[in-house]
């Protein structure tokens, strides 16, 4: 079949690989110049199914509240006249009671095992590098609250099929000695050894080198204007570029990985996905003593960053503002983000030439993304992955190409039908 798979990042590559892979003549469209130029361009780098624990939860409307108009919150809420903001944050509230949570959790953390393990699978089948480490992911604490308030959370997600063991701080310094540098004490941590990082923009640009080799067509700078219905259908985008100036290109089916940007190509078609941008923030910080740096990748719980060293750059990524489409730099976050890296690695890094960048997360408001077929049978959604896109994005594609193939998807998830 011909398919057009809309967008470049690693959800929209990703899927252009597997489908490829059953034999479709795939073509993608990207607005960018490249792939990954933004959602996918400088996120944290984590393959963290130890993140699947979803932001709506029963203790997040206070925490939310709290952190209500400070500049430097992990989770900032910017309150404007847009209905938009406002049903998500409705849908947000439905979804913090104790039960949809264990349920969301235990969703998010099948799709992560099992996308981890495609990706696993892509790696030794194509051999391609981003920098990856495979020694886990550790969570550390300076605060002791914090600390024994994760030790129920870990079991919990052991419950539901995750290795995440509790450490003592000697166990974190073990696993990490760099963190004894901190100027705040290591009180504890918990560990996923099977969790990974690495690039994502790297990995998204060899693969697609890959795909392009086994003859995907790309179209970059080619913006998409409209997604053309026919009668029951959706089969065609009306597209433009300089090149070739405005144009519709035709396919059997159309898969949407559209991130942030999703819901404003679909609501014209009757389809309302609940999906808001969350702006993140992220800081890639030159590496000039590795002895000082961190090679294991870590989360900070209490400051909700994540840390993950790319070759001879320590990457910092964290915090969510919902703020619309917006994607200047805060410089007040900018600085939150150096400020606590510099606490736990006060040596080895050159802060002073730190690069600063913000991409928008397609986040849903109970985490989970809509993979699967919409009310159009030719038209697909593999979007709204929130913060979980790079380690979703594996699992996610091969779903939805046996799920066009109209094969059952090795996982079990929830996948959407007939939005």
């Amino acid at each position: 079949m011909k398919i057009i798979v809309l967008g470049a990042g690693v959800i929209g590559v990703t899927s252009a690989w597997f489908l490829a892979q059953e034999g479709h003549d795939v073509t993608v469209v990207e607005r960018s110049q490249e792939p990954a130029r933004e959602t996918s361009y400088a996120n944290g780098g984590q393959i963290s199914v130890c993140h699947a624990e979803p932001w709506a939860n029963p203790k997040a409307p206070w925490k939310t509240l709290q952190w209500l108009g400070e500049e430097d919150a992990p989770l900032l809420f910017r309150l404007k006249a847009d209905w938009n903001q406002w049903r998500w944050g409705l849908r947000f509230l439905q979804q913090c009671t104790k039960a949809q949570a264990k349920a969301n959790l235990q969703n998010l953390v099948r799709l992560g095992l099992y996308s981890r393990a495609t990706l696993q699978s892509l790696r030794a089948k194509t051999g391609v590098q981003y920098h990856q480490r495979t020694e886990g992911i550790l969570h550390y604490y300076t605060d002791h609250a914090e600390y024994e308030a994760a030790i129920p959370a870990a079991a919990l997600m052991r419950e539901v099929g995750l290795d995440r063991q509790v450490k003592t701080a000697a166990e974190c310094l073990a696993i990490e000695p760099a963190l004894a540098q901190s100027r705040y004490p290591i009180v504890g941590g918990t560990y996923t050894p099977s969790d990974e990082s690495g690039d994502a923009r790297q990995f998204t640009n060899e693969l697609a080198d890959r795909c392009a080799a086994l003859g995907v067509q790309f179209r970059y700078d080619c913006a998409i204007e409209a997604l053309i219905r026919a009668g029951d259908d959706v089969k065609a985008v009306r597209v433009c570029s300089e090149e070739e100036g405005e144009e519709v290109l035709q396919a059997d089916q159309i898969v949407v990985c559209l991130g942030s940007y999703s819901p404003q190509y679909l609501q014209p078609l009757g389809i309302t996905l609940d999906i808001y941008p969350a702006k993140g923030y992220s800081a890639t910080i030159p590496v000039i003593d590795p002895d000082f740096a961190p090679t294991v990748s870590l989360t900070d719980d209490g400051y909700k960053l994540v840390f993950s060293r790319l070759g001879d750059r320590l990457r910092v990524a964290g915090t969510a503002e919902f703020n619309g489409y917006n994607l200047d730099l805060n410089p007040i976050r900018c600085k939150a983000l150096i400020d606590r890296t510099s606490q736990i690695f006060p040596q080895g890094m050159d802060y002073a030439r730190a690069e600063f960048w913000t991409g928008l997360r397609p986040a849903t408001p109970g985490n989970l993304p809509y993979i699967g077929q919409t009310r159009y049978p030719s038209l697909w959604l593999n979007t709204g992955h929130g913060t979980l896109g790079w380690t979703e994005c594996c699992g996610s594609a091969k779903a939805i190409s046996d799920l066009i193939a109209q094969r059952k998807p090795e996982v079990d998830f929830p996948f959407v039908a007939g939005v």
